[in-house]
């Protein structure tokens, strides 16, 4: 349910109005606005029914929310979710640009790496010290080490860092070195940990399940945003399809899907979509004419020896130039890059 304020609501008011919808055991989320305040009640409506909240002081309007995502929705928020992290906004007019290794190999590469990138235009180093891989022989990633270089790497650099949680159990360690918590693909419906991300304070980058539909995936976004965290970032990486030409089948659709759907950023990620490297950048200028708010892109010194993933690796002046080329594109649609 959605309680909307009167634009006159005072504090005491606003208060009272909190208080009695938690008395009656009802989840309180405050969105504000521009022009309006919303409380949205999330919790058994049938408590709601009996009570008149349109008479209590300051509430202008009660209105139900039908879509299972409530906070997730657009009539929970209208206004666009931008979400600061280090001084650097992901949803707002400039398109946010993640690069960086798919996993993290040694210290000195990652720093290379970093330079290259930033020199390039992006605005954020990605990097994985865990490791989902199908085999389990393959490198699974240098964990805390792999943490503690990014961090290094952040403070030399000058770029938030993401990287990827894959067990409820390093959520801790994690949020002590990144500044983005990404949640896999593979993890996108693991409601545990789903559940502990959204007890953090850190914005998570959540990735569209391999099968997952637009609403199986609003609703793990919603699982994290109902523990009180509603910093989530959208990330469309592809979805298997019966088409075996690329990785996975990049659903640039599901962008302006989810502009009528939602108010979370969406970036993405057409790296993992399409698995060889001189198909990203196509799919990149593609992601941001449909309206896209971020990329997360994989660069690599040396796709050859790259431990994960080198079939889809940019190399550095390949970045260079996707970024160059993409920055029109941007101004095209009214964005920057």
């Amino acid at each position: 349910m959605i309680i909307v304020l009167r634009p006159d609501a005072t504090e005491e008011q606003q208060d009272h109005i909190i208080k009695k919808l938690k008395g009656l055991g009802l989840q309180v989320h405050i969105s504000k606005g521009t022009e309006r305040t919303i409380f949205g009640a999330i919790g058994d409506e049938a408590i709601l029914q009996s009570v008149p909240l349109e008479a209590i002081p300051g509430v202008e309007k009660v209105l139900p929310i039908l879509k299972p995502y409530k906070l997730a929705s657009r009539d929970f928020r209208k206004e666009n979710t931008v979400i600061d992290v280090g001084g650097m906004q992901i949803g707002g007019n400039r398109i946010a640009v993640m690069a960086g290794p798919c996993a993290i190999e040694n210290k000195t590469l990652l720093v290379e790496i970093a330079k290259e990138v930033k020199a390039a235009g992006a605005n954020f180093l990605r990097g994985g010290a865990f490791k989902p891989r199908t085999s389990p022989y393959a490198f699974q990633g240098l964990e805390e080490e792999g943490l503690k270089y990014l961090a290094e790497t952040r403070e030399r650099v000058g770029l938030p860092v993401v990287t990827e949680v894959m067990d409820p159990r390093d959520i801790d360690m994690i949020v002590k070195y990144a500044d983005i918590i990404q949640i896999g693909a593979r993890n996108m419906q693991n409601f545990r940990l789903l559940k502990d991300v959204g007890l953090c304070k850190k914005p998570v980058l959540l990735k569209r399940g391999i099968s997952a539909t637009i609403k199986e995936w609003l609703m793990s976004a919603e699982y994290i945003m109902s523990g009180g965290n509603h910093q989530v970032i959208l990330c469309e990486r592809g979805i298997r399809t019966y088409e075996t030409a690329t990785r996975n089948t990049l659903d640039l659709s599901a962008i302006p899907v989810l502009k009528q759907m939602t108010h979370l950023p969406v970036v993405v990620d057409p790296s993992h979509a399409v698995g060889k490297w001189d198909l990203v950048a196509p799919m990149a200028k593609a992601a941001v004419a449909a309206g896209a708010d971020g990329l997360i892109i994989e660069v690599h010194s040396n796709p050859e020896e790259a431990l994960c993933d080198g079939e889809q690796s940019l190399k550095p002046k390949s970045f260079k130039q996707l970024m160059d080329e993409l920055r029109p594109i941007a101004v095209a649609v009214g964005r920057t890059i």
